[in-house]
């Protein structure tokens, strides 16, 4: 029994590590979205609106930022890690319900982002595209400059993988998970908020956590 136990010690983090490599393959061809019902062994699920998305990585990731700016500027991979990066651990909420807490999440401040392109004067908010070709997302100015707002490159302590949306997402810490768009690949200053691909479908624009959407679930830490 002791030998087994410690047989399992050992094989965990390869089990898991697994269990996360198949159900985000599995997700990426699954055109229901009933992949995304399976909790991973982080506690996670597989959410994607679109039917398949491309991979991206060093030789071919580029995030452009556009819009209302005196910059525009186009980041490869090597150049956004070469930025100044803030690594925070906070408590990720889905408006489904499931929370995975004390999550590590790595990359640089959208504000710095912001600020090196230079905001144009009536510009009131940041709309994001993804690469997976459908989904979008956007916040305020305000929220956009918070300092745990981030283009995020790592997650859980290692490159943040494709099927949580790298090679680069968007995390919105205080803000319900739909918020922190995965594949990112745009980023576009306009003068309002554009509703993004949910709030479209009914859900809401601020979502705060615990005061969004109709529900009271305690706010992320």
């Amino acid at each position: 029994m002791l030998g087994l136990g410690a047989a399992g010690v050992v094989s965990a983090p390869y089990l898991q590590r697994g269990l996360e490599t198949f159900l985000g393959a599995a997700s990426d061809r699954d055109p229901t979205g009933l992949t995304g019902l399976l909790p991973n062994g982080g506690g996670f699920r597989y959410y994607s609106v679109a039917t398949s998305v491309p991979r991206k990585g060093p030789e071919n990731y580029l995030l452009t930022v556009d819009g209302l700016v005196d910059r525009p500027t186009t980041y490869t991979l090597d150049a956004l890690r070469q930025l100044p990066q803030t690594r925070m651990v906070k408590d990720v909420q889905c408006v489904t319900g499931w929370r995975v807490p004390d999550t590590a999440f790595e990359g640089v401040r959208l504000s710095r982002i912001l600020d090196a392109a230079g905001v144009r004067p009536g510009a009131g908010a940041v709309r994001f595209t993804c690469f997976d070709g459908t989904y979008s997302e956007s916040l305020t100015m305000e929220q956009a400059r918070r300092p745990d707002v981030l283009v995020a490159l790592r997650m859980q302590d290692k490159p943040v993988e494709h099927s949580h949306g790298g090679p680069v997402r968007l995390y919105v810490a205080p803000m319900y998970f739909y918020k922190s768009a995965k594949w990112l690949s745009g980023i576009s200053v306009t003068s309002d908020v554009r509703p993004g691909y949910w709030e479209e479908r009914g859900y809401d624009v601020d979502a705060w956590v615990g005061r969004s959407n109709g529900r009271t679930d305690t706010p992320t830490v």
